[in-house]
């Protein structure tokens, strides 16, 4: 059986083969995902070759996207991308421009 290691320094992120911190997690989860869909597939009673056609064109597609977004992104660029799509476009407030300039007492 083929041993792996996985490269944790102190207060560096998880590292496996490249891949980095939630790059891990979307790799795993979607290559489960590829092996659930697969065996639903062949078990309800799809052809056999498009059953194994769709996990020879899908795995390849997400290990290249994966590492992508990993090469692209870095550590933490997928939560930060997330976080930005959060932000208010604008701010509106409704107070007059005098009550804004005086002083708060």
């Amino acid at each position: 059986m083929a041993e792996f290691t996985i490269n944790k320094g102190i207060n560096k992120p998880v590292e496996f083969k490249g891949l980095k911190s939630q790059y891990l997690f979307i790799f795993a989860g979607g290559l489960l995902g590829i092996i659930i869909l697969f065996m639903v597939m062949y078990m309800s009673g799809v052809p056999q070759t498009v059953c194994i056609g769709f996990a020879v064109i899908t795995a390849p597609l997400l290990i290249w996207q994966t590492f992508s977004l990993n090469r692209k992104y870095g550590t933490h660029g997928l939560m930060k991308l997330q976080s930005v799509k959060r932000y208010p476009r604008r701010l509106i407030n409704r107070r007059r421009v005098l009550k804004l300039l005086s002083r708060a007492r």
